[in-house]
């Protein structure tokens, strides 16, 4: 007999055997009601029949098992499968025991098909195991790579196939796919047959297009408009405007978090009894998109009613709380202003010592007059003290690197604006992880308290190799490499070199921000800079000007914002220009010098060396969140500089910078920064030439104010020169920047004011470092002594003879052979050949040209634009346009400029 899954129904069996056994004692138990009493005759019964035996239940029915055999077991030993049943030699074989065999079997999830036979005793169980999977293979994922889905699923190489592991995985994969908002993704898997019963488990993965949200229906809304609510969820609905936002994809844990924003919204404008009934997401039929209906219950709007503080702590006079309260009765209820009043009353107490000050709003509702009582109680609790600071996790820093940065010590009271200090100093320190907070622990007694910094360390050494294109210096290569906790010891070294095809630079630098352990700053620069003028106008003439020096400095904090710098500077420059094209000798007397007329006067009144020896020093105040990208604060500096302590410059400069920076909410960022600075030469230069030698002075445009170029605002020589217009006569040409050679001066004095605001985005583009504004920006740069000016009149321009070492001007003369014919040139000194005929002079001709001076007044330029900063994958990048909606003559404008693998 044989018993195969699938095919065999034990339970028929045993039915039909139990009909039968039913019939057959129908005769015997009518036949025992006529047994005769005692004593009657037994002849006058007819004999009995004999009595059949009982039926054996089907379950008892069946055979001993003498043995157990396996068959088809290739990685499987015999016994381990014979242990999965509970067949044993010796029992009774039954079709039941049989089944259970089979249940146990299927159990196992290890065979592909099994069954089991008796033959008189010998049990034979045949099956065939399930294969081992070679590999698995992910086709058709873009959106999710191999690392993200494999980890996630049950099956992987060298483990058995099952059935139900598959349908497991497959349901895994298309739950990630959900989370990444694809609720249209498809997973088909594949099995592919291998020799030695292997199998390679291939998941065909059809991702599907993103589910985004189409349409966000709110009913019960009567005081908001839809709009107004929208604005208030992190959820958005799907199109053109929000291609770059990722709150477009459906997310239920979004959709709770709607939910909170919508009460939160209502809360705030004074609807207390605001309910969100019901939040339903559809999905689509054709599954791309959402419908999501949030069905809400406004109530009523209340008011504040008596607000007062109650105060059980000693030091607190709880009616002088109450009159600085930001809300009063009869203004509308705000559930955000009471949060933050809360938090503001634990601030307050925890700045007198109380660390473990609580405070609690107890409301008291009135549904008759709409209003919301709110008494806000501060309990008693004692005075803390800081009984240690303790300092955990470091094993570079040393820990005194970061003891110094806290604003409090062992034996203080307890403060807890000073402890937001000391963590948001140590958070400015870049040493450690982000967020670090101080943790606050109990003390030995109910008075004490125990601060202690979990830091954990993160590199602090910087390495930078970029390479990129900028409007302003064409090709840029830069590499620096900087430690700034060398050694532990808080110290900050770097070395710098930059390259492009306007300025060459290198810098060491090192900075010690607690000199000998004290509250002092050091540090020290050693640079060298090149530049090369057709970095800061394209016309003029070509000249190199190199510096080389050191500056020293000390700072020393006067508050908790403030401090004063003090700098000593020195600078060897050394500014030079071509002289086979800039240097002439107009008047013969074998003297080159540089020629106004060809290099521009200003420069020539700069060339040659000179050393500067500057003192300076500055105050700064700075309360900023950020150094690096503030969102809010303030910031000033006004500097002065000193030029004239030994060296042969002598001047003093004034300088002063603000700026002032808003969170307007929603990631909204607006911002003011000033800039004004004033330079006075100390040394007389001789009549007609200015006191501040053009490199010195102050030059404005381009980035500084942008929608100009490059130096492109403030005083300047225009040259027009002289043509010819449609009817052939001979006229002064009209300015034309892009066609006109003009000399950037500079000036004595400038300002320059911006105004921008930052728009954010979604948060798909905040993670690729989008940042879009629009800015103002205005300023000047003017007061300068008027230069001399030069005229070449129409028709003769201005002829410059080139000239030998001896200072002869210098002629073609012809060569002439036999017969007459020029066969070519040399080279003389002589105005006229052997024949007296003129030799041709050799020089360069400037064409006619009037010289205009312009621009040198304090009116401001004004542009206005809209620029991008974006961190790409290859380097700061950012662009703007702008609109120049003020300028003045001889002003260059530019609208457009980007600057890409740089810092701006």
């Amino acid at each position: 007999m044989s018993v195969r899954a699938k095919t065999k129904n034990a339970s028929h069996f045993a039915a039909g055997l139990l009909g039968c056994t039913m019939l057959a004692g129908l005769p015997a138990s009518a036949y025992a009601q006529n047994i005769p009493e005692e004593g009657q005759e037994a002849a006058q019964q007819p004999a009995p029949a004999p009595t059949p035996a009982p039926a054996t239940p089907p379950e008892q029915q069946g055979q001993v098992i003498r043995t157990i055999a396996v068959a088809g077991s290739q990685r499987l030993e015999p016994e381990t499968i014979v242990s999965y049943i509970q067949l044993r030699a010796g029992d009774l074989y039954t079709p039941a025991a049989a089944d259970q065999a089979l249940k146990d079997l299927a159990a196992t999830e290890l065979f592909s098909d099994y069954r089991i036979e008796n033959n008189d005793g010998n049990v034979v169980i045949t099956i065939v195991e399930n294969p081992v999977i070679n590999r698995i293979v992910l086709e058709g994922n873009k959106r999710l790579k191999d690392d993200k889905i494999l980890p996630e699923i049950q099956l992987s190489a060298r483990q058995i196939f099952t059935r139900s592991k598959v349908r497991a995985d497959v349901a895994r994969i298309i739950e990630l796919y959900k989370r990444q908002g694809r609720f249209a993704a498809t997973v088909e898997p594949q099995m592919v047959q291998l020799d030695q019963n292997r199998v390679d488990v291939v998941f065909e993965i059809t991702e599907g297009p993103k589910s985004k949200v189409r349409k966000i229906n709110i009913i019960g809304n009567d005081e908001f408009s839809d709009g107004d609510l929208k604005g208030e969820m992190v959820t958005k609905e799907a199109g053109l405007l929000k291609i770059f936002s990722s709150g477009t994809s459906y997310d239920p844990d979004r959709l709770a978090f709607d939910q909170q924003q919508l009460r939160a919204f209502y809360l705030e404008n004074g609807y207390a009894d605001f309910r969100v009934v019901s939040a339903v997401a559809e999905l689509t039929p054709d599954k791309k998109d959402f419908i999501i209906t949030y069905v809400v219950e406004e109530g009523e709007r209340y008011k504040f009613g008596d607000v007062e503080v109650d105060s059980q702590l000693r030091d607190f006079d709880s009616d002088r709380m109450t009159r600085s309260l930001p809300m009063k009765a009869g203004d509308w209820y705000d559930a955000k202003l009471v949060e933050d009043t809360v938090e503001s009353l634990s601030e307050t107490a925890g700045a007198f010592g109380y660390a473990f000050a609580d405070v609690q709003p107890d409301f008291s509702r009135s549904r008759e007059d709409l209003t919301m009582g709110v008494t806000f109680v501060i309990r008693e609790a004692p005075r803390v003290y800081i009984e240690s600071v303790d300092v955990n996790g470091n094993t570079l820093t040393q820990d005194k690197v970061i003891r110094r940065e806290f604003r409090l010590a062992e034996g203080d009271a307890f403060n807890s604006l000073q402890v937001k200090r000391s963590t948001a100093r140590i958070n400015s320190l870049g040493y450690f992880q982000e967020n670090f907070e101080i943790s606050q622990v109990e003390g030995s007694a109910p008075d004490r308290i125990v601060l202690e910094a979990n830091v954990e360390e993160q590199a602090t050494g910087e390495l930078s190799l970029s390479a990129g294109f900028s409007s302003l210096e064409s090709f840029i290569f830069q590499g620096s490499i900087r430690q700034r906790n060398f050694r532990g010891r808080g110290q900050t070294v770097g070395l710098s070199l930059s390259y492009s095809s306007y300025s060459r630079s290198g810098s060491i630098s090192f900075t010690e921000p607690y000199l000998f352990d004290k509250n002092i700053s050091a540090g020290i620069d050693i640079y060298r800079r090149d530049y090369n003028n057709g970095y800061y106008n394209r016309r003029s003439a070509t000249y190199e000007s190199a510096t080389t020096g050191f500056q020293a400095r000390v700072g020393v904090p006067l508050t908790e914002y403030m401090s004063v710098l003090g700098r000593y500077t020195f600078n060897y420059d050394d500014i030079t220009i071509d002289e086979n094209s800039y240097f002439a000798d107009l008047d013969g007397d074998g003297v080159r010098t540089c020629e106004p007329l060809l290099a521009g006067r200003y420069l020539c009144e700069a060339i040659g060396t000179r050393t500067s020896s500057i003192l300076g020093m500055s105050l700064v105040y700075r309360n900023l969140d950020s150094v690096v990208r503030p969102t809010r604060g303030e910031s000033a500096q006004i500097g002065v500089d000193f030029a004239g302590l030994g060296g042969n410059t002598r001047y003093l400069r004034f300088s002063a910078q603000a700026a002032k920076y808003w969170s307007l909410g929603s990631g909204f960022i607006f911002s003011l920064t000033g800039e004004t600075g004033l330079i006075q030469g100390l040394k007389d230069r001789g009549e007609g030439q200015d006191d501040v030698l053009l490199t010195d002075r102050f030059f404005l445009g381009e980035p500084q104010i942008r929608g100009f170029d490059i130096r492109g605002v403030g005083p300047r020589v225009i040259r027009r020169f002289y043509g010819q217009n449609e009817d052939g006569e001979v006229v002064l040409q009209p300015y034309d920047a892009n066609n006109n050679y003009d000399d950037a001066l500079g000036g004595k004095a400038m300002y320059l004011a911006k105004a921008e605001l930052e728009i954010p985005l979604g948060s798909g583009a905040r993670e690729m470092g989008l940042r879009p504004s629009i800015f103002l920006d205005a300023g000047a740069v003017y007061n300068i002594t008027d230069p001399v000016l030069v005229n070449s009149p129409y028709p003769d321009g201005l002829f410059i003879p080139r000239r030998d070492a001896d200072g002869n001007a210098l002629y073609y003369q012809n060569i002439y052979d036999n017969d007459g014919q020029i066969t070519g040139t040399t080279i003389v000194t002589s105005p006229l050949d052997p024949d007296g005929e003129e030799n041709t002079a050799i020089g360069n001709t400037i064409s006619p040209f009037v010289e205009e001076f312009v621009g040198d007044t304090w009116k401001p330029r004004v542009a206005i634009g809209i620029g991008v900063n974006w961190n790409s994958p290859f380097g700061p990048f950012r662009i703007n346009f702008a609109y120049p909606l003020l300028k003045q003559e001889g002003d260059d404008t530019k609208k457009f400029s980007f600057n890409v693998g740089t810092q701006f």
